[in-house]
C-alpha cells in the first residue's frame, strides 16, 4: 500500500503536506468571506468584470467554493460538494444563487465561470454514439495533443459499456441540447492547480422525479505525473470510473445518503480498472483499520467513506456485482422504486441473504484475516483488536467490557498456551450483548495451526446473550477471534447529520460484555 498522502478527487494541491486544523479554519473562512476570482481574459479579448463581493453565509456555498477555487486547506470532495450546493440553491439569496450558478457553470459557459474552469479560448469536440469530450485548443486547459482528448474518449466509452453496458446501470439522464446535442458531456480542465482530479455536477432536475438529475464532467486535461504521481492512463481510468458512477449515481437519486455513494464508487473503480490499485490507499482510513468507526459515516475532511470500498468487494465477492445495483435500484426514485435511503435499501437486499446483521458482522470478522478473505488479501492491512489474552491453565478464563458504535464492530484476540496442547481442550465464549431489537451480532473466528481459518455465529436470545464452544487445543489452533458488531439501521432521520438519512443513530454505543473459559472435555 502506497504512504502517499490521498489525494483524489479532493480540493487539495498535489504534493502538499497535510495542513493544521487551524490552517483549514482559516482556508475555509477565506473562502466564506471572500470567494471572488481574478478577471480572466475571454475568447473575444474582453475581460470579465470582476464580479461583486458575496459573503458565502450558506455553508454548503463556502464549501463548494473554497473546494472550486483550490483555496480549502482542507480534504473536501468536489462532486459532494457541488452536489450539496445544487441541493441548496433554491434556498440562496439573489447574489449567492448567482454564484452558485457560476460553480456550478460548464467549462464551456466561458465569461459565466469566472469562480471555476470556464474555457477562455475556443473549444473543439470529439463525440462517439454515447459520449462526447470537449476541450480548449489552446491555453492553460488545452490538452497535451488530440490524441489525448481521444484517449479520454476512447475511456468514457469503454467505461460507459462497463457501468451501463456489463454491470446493467441506467445511462444517465439525457440534457437535450445542452453541450451540443443529448450525448453525455465531458469536459477537460487544468485541475490538478486547484488540487482536483475530476468532477460531476447535477445540472438540471427531471421534471417528474426532481430527486433525478442530469449531469456532465469534468476532467483534468492531462493527469500529469509531476502533479498526480501515477501514470497518467492509470489516474485517468480509476477517475473516468468513479466519477461516471457519480453521473449514474444523480439519475437515481442525487440526494442520496454521501457514505453510499462514495464508497460503491470507490468500489467501482476495482471492478473497471482493478490493476491499478489506488483505491488501497484509503485502507488505512476505513474500517480495513478502524473498525470502531460507523460504517455510514461521511466525514468531508476525512477519508473513511473512500476506505470503506471494501465492504461493497466482500458483499461482492459473495453475492455477485449485481448486488450494488440492486441497493442503488431500491434507493431510486421514478419508475415505480422504493426511494428508500442507503442502509434502508441495503437491509432490503440482504434480507434473503441471512440478513444485514449477519453479513456485517462476517465482514469484520473476515477483516481480521484479508488474505484469507479477499482475493487480493494479501496486500491489505488486517484490522486490529482492541484486547488480547492468553490463556493458561492457572488463569483459564477471562472477562472484558466495551461500548460499540452503530454499524461498527470490534474484536478480541485469545491464545492458548502450550499447557493445553491437547486436542481435548475446549473454549467456550459467553456473550452477554444488546437486545436484540438494537441488533447486535458476535462472530467467533478460529485460525489453526495449519493456517486455516473457520468462522461461526455465535447465536443470541432476545437478550443479546449467547455461548458458543470452540477448539482451544493448541496443538491444532493457533487463535480465537471474538468479533462483537453493533449492526443497528435505527435512526431518527433527517437531523442534519452525515449518516444515513441524515439522522442520529439510536443505538450508538451498546455495551457488550465477553467471557471466555478454557476447560477439558
Amino acid at each position: 500500500m502506497s504512504d502517499r498522502a490521498p489525494r483524489r478527487r479532493r480540493a487539495r494541491r498535489p504534493a502538499t503536506p497535510r495542513a493544521t486544523v487551524l490552517t483549514a479554519l482559516l482556508g475555509v473562512l477565506a473562502a466564506s468571506l471572500l470567494a471572488v476570482a481574478a478577471s480572466p481574459t475571454y475568447a473575444g479579448g474582453e475581460s470579465e468584470p470582476n464580479p461583486r463581493p458575496v459573503v458565502a453565509t450558506h455553508p454548503a456555498l463556502a464549501r463548494a467554493s473554497a473546494v472550486m477555487t483550490g483555496s480549502t486547506a482542507g480534504d473536501d470532495e468536489a462532486t459532494l460538494a457541488l452536489r450539496d450546493l445544487f441541493r441548496a440553491r433554491p434556498s440562496l439569496g439573489p447574489a449567492e444563487a448567482e454564484q452558485a450558478g457560476r460553480l456550478l457553470a460548464r467549462p464551456t459557459d466561458g465569461a459565466r465561470d469566472p469562480y471555476g474552469d470556464g474555457y477562455r479560448v475556443p473549444s473543439a469536440t470529439l463525440c462517439s454514439r454515447v459520449v462526447c469530450v470537449h476541450y480548449a485548443r489552446r491555453g492553460e486547459d488545452a490538452p497535451p495533443n488530440r490524441a489525448w482528448a481521444q484517449r479520454v474518449l476512447n475511456v468514457m466509452d469503454q467505461v460507459w459499456r462497463h457501468h451501463v453496458g456489463r454491470l446493467g446501470y441506467r445511462t444517465p439522464p439525457s440534457d437535450g441540447a445542452r453541450g451540443g446535442d443529448g450525448r453525455f458531456d465531458v469536459y477537460l480542465s487544468e485541475l490538478g492547480d486547484q488540487g482536483l482530479y475530476g468532477y460531476c455536477a447535477p445540472e438540471r432536475r427531471l421534471g417528474r422525479y426532481p430527486r433525478r438529475t442530469t449531469s456532465f464532467c469534468v476532467l483534468d486535461n492531462d493527469f500529469a505525473r509531476a502533479q498526480f504521481g501515477r501514470a497518467p492512463m492509470d489516474t485517468l481510468r480509476v477517475t473516468a470510473a468513479h466519477e461516471f458512477f457519480h453521473a449514474i449515481q444523480f439519475g437515481y437519486d442525487y440526494q442520496e445518503d454521501p457514505w453510499f455513494l462514495e464508497s460503491t464508487a470507490t468500489w467501482m473503480e476495482e471492478r473497471f480498472a482493478d490493476d491499478v490499485n489506488d483505491n488501497r490507499i484509503y485502507l488505512r482510513y476505513g474500517q480495513m483499520t478502524r473498525p470502531n468507526l460507523p460504517l455510514d459515516l461521511f466525514d468531508a475532511a476525512g477519508y473513511a467513506h473512500y476506505g470503506n470500498w471494501t465492504f461493497w468487494e466482500y458483499l461482492t465477492r459473495r453475492y455477485g456485482d449485481g448486488l450494488v445495483r440492486r441497493v442503488l435500484q431500491r434507493i431510486g426514485t421514478g419508475g415505480g422504486a422504493p426511494n428508500e435511503y442507503s442502509v434502508q435499501a441495503l437491509d432490503h437486499v440482504l434480507s434473503r441473504k441471512g440478513g444485514l446483521a449477519k453479513n456485517y458482522a462476517a465482514f469484520a470478522a473476515g477483516n481480521l484475516v484479508p488474505a484469507k478473505t479477499y482475493r487480493e488479501g494479501a496486500r491489505m492491512p488486517t484490522a486490529p483488536v482492541v484486547g488480547g489474552v492468553k490463556l493458561h491453565r492457572d488463569r483459564p478464563a477471562a472477562r472484558r467490557a466495551t461500548r460499540v458504535r452503530h454499524l461498527a464492530s470490534k474484536s478480541y484476540l485469545v491464545r492458548p498456551d502450550k499447557s493445553f496442547r491437547s486436542r481435548s481442550w475446549k473454549l467456550l465464549v459467553d456473550v452477554d450483548g444488546p437486545a436484540a431489537a438494537s441488533s447486535p451480532a458476535v462472530r467467533v473466528g478460529v485460525v489453526r495451526a495449519d493456517g486455516s481459518v473457520g468462522q461461526r455465529a455465535v447465536r443470541l436470545d432476545a437478550r443479546g446473550d449467547g455461548r458458543l464452544v470452540v477448539g482451544f487445543g493448541r496443538s491444532r489452533i493457533k487463535y480465537v477471534t471474538i468479533t462483537l458488531a453493533n449492526v443497528s439501521t435505527r435512526y431518527t432521520c433527517l437531523r442534519g447529520t452525515t449518516y444515513a438519512c441524515q439522522g442520529n443513530p439510536r443505538d450508538d454505543n451498546r455495551r457488550f460484555v465477553v467471557g471466555v473459559r478454557a476447560f477439558r472435555r
